[in-house]
């Protein structure tokens, strides 16, 4: 088995519902994402993957994302925006975009900053 990742940013604001704490006023990061891959063999070529392929697919859901309000987005109108629930959905439209038995989504991790993350995964 082998592991790819591709890693993407952003620059978006939110604020958190049903939150106490400064978290719920409207604030901004330059959010860092990565999706990690699994592949279980090669092509002939030797690659998993090409990882042009993948920072499309990262950087087109991430698109949706950058230089908005991140709580306007049709996903996060009534959910809150929360570093947990942006890895769930970038993973979900992961899945959606390569459909593949070859390819596993492993797992996606948001950061708001450099020392927070979030990652989401299906439990094996």
């Amino acid at each position: 088995m082998y592991e790819l990742m591709v890693e993407g940013w952003f620059s978006a604001a939110h604020f958190l519902r049903n939150y106490k704490g400064k978290c719920e006023k409207l604030h901004g990061h330059n959010w860092k994402v990565q999706a990690f891959i699994r592949v279980a063999e090669l092509k002939k070529s030797g690659i998993g993957i090409d990882f042009k392929i993948l920072k499309s697919y990262l950087n087109n859901i991430l698109n949706e994302f950058d230089h908005t309000l991140i709580n306007e987005h049709r996903f996060f109108k009534k959910l809150s925006p929360s570093s947990e629930n942006l890895a769930y959905y970038i993973f979900d439209r992961l899945v959606q975009k390569l459909n593949s038995s070859q390819v596993i989504i492993h797992c996606v991790s948001v950061w708001e900053s450099n020392t927070s993350s979030a990652t989401y995964f299906v439990k094996e």
